[in-house]
């Protein structure tokens, strides 16, 4: 295990991932709806904007179908449009995290995170599993049965996508990663939903240390049940990449493979997050390009591609034109923290990593 003090460019690194997730978000936020945007279409929509390949945010829809299918943030967030970043919960289920380890430490128990929930997030911010957990909280459900109780999106991606801090703040280290992140998970999921943050915080963590992006993912794939769904797709994707198949033909593999359980579930996510890394190889640019372009819940996906690609590279090695229109300056819905600095954020988060147990 490396120490904290010894890695290089830690504030840097850090710094990127914030960026990177924020960056990822909105380059997907536009194309959020899998049974609308399929992999097909987003690609149509690109090429008919003359965009393939994509290095930038979303151009301007050509066609008015398009226009009509997108989501209704869509003008905020396309290239030339973008001044700050706009709200959206993969982002601020990261700044809540922050709040929350600045508040309770790194011993925060279950019941913390729902207490917060309730007195930071409003109800109506909060979506499929983690509104359902909210909705039982506010009727004095405790966890487990906050998951568990009238909530059929115990395996969908919204554990996974309140894990970053916790690999931002644990920086080689993903054991502790994910024991953080699964504490946090408990409250609104469980099984996949719950592998999939442990796994996207220990994939955050690993990228600090780990000498590539196949050794990131083998590390976090390390700290989930290797019988598990979510194991068996990830570790799927890595052996057809290393078969030397194309991104195209692993993705449509997965799709069959995956089948049938819903565009916003953990397994077929991870899928296309996990080749969008590998496939993306560290490159910045390539990796949130090909995650949101592989469809899904794209934002949530080019969220985290972003987060793992941004922690690779560090903030100053971020291409300007994913940076600059950001303005440093995050829109989000938890209390006290909207047009907060993203620089900030990151400095904050430092802190928690440099003085963390």
């Amino acid at each position: 295990m490396t120490a904290v003090g010894t890695l290089p460019d830690l504030a840097d690194r850090i710094h990127g991932g914030w960026l990177g997730r924020i960056a990822g978000n909105m380059l997907g936020k536009p194309v959020e709806l899998g049974e609308v945007w399929t992999r097909d279409r987003i690609d149509r929509y690109l090429r008919e904007a003359d965009a393939l390949p994509l290095t930038d945010y979303l151009p301007e829809p050509v066609a008015e179908t398009d226009t009509l299918a997108l989501r209704p943030e869509w003008r905020q967030c396309l290239r030339g449009r973008i001044h700050g970043s706009c709200r959206d919960d993969d982002v601020d289920y990261a700044i809540l995290g922050l709040h929350l380890l600045e508040r309770h430490g790194f011993g925060f128990s279950t019941e913390q995170v729902g207490d917060l929930w309730l007195l930071s997030l409003p109800y109506l911010q909060t979506f499929t599993a983690e509104r359902a957990a909210y909705r039982n909280l506010a009727n004095g459900l405790r966890p487990p049965l906050t998951a568990t109780f009238d909530n059929p999106y115990q395996e969908w991606i919204g554990a996974l996508i309140r894990a970053d801090v916790y690999g931002w703040t644990c920086p080689g280290r993903p054991s502790r990663a994910a024991s953080l992140a699964r504490r946090d998970a408990v409250l609104s999921h469980t099984g996949n939903g719950v592998y999939g943050a442990m796994w996207a915080a220990a994939l955050i963590s690993a990228a600090f240390t780990a000498p590539s992006v196949r050794d990131a993912v083998d590390q976090a794939l390390a700290v989930i049940p290797g019988g598990s769904r979510l194991a068996r797709t990830v570790r799927r994707v890595t052996s057809l990449h290393e078969s030397g198949l194309s991104w195209e033909d692993t993705l449509d593999t997965l799709t069959e493979e995956t089948a049938g359980l819903g565009w916003i579930h953990t397994v077929p996510n991870a899928a296309v997050l996990t080749a969008g890394l590998l496939y993306g190889a560290g490159d910045f640019t390539r990796t949130i390009a090909l995650t949101v372009r592989g469809g899904l819940d794209t934002d949530s996906n080019g969220a985290t591609a972003g987060s793992v690609a941004g922690v690779l590279t560090g903030a100053q090695a971020i291409p300007a034109h994913w940076k600059d229109p950001l303005e440093d300056t995050v829109r989000t819905a938890v209390f006290g923290f909207d047009g907060v600095r993203i620089s900030e954020l990151a400095e904050r988060t430092l802190r928690l990593a440099e003085t963390g147990d």
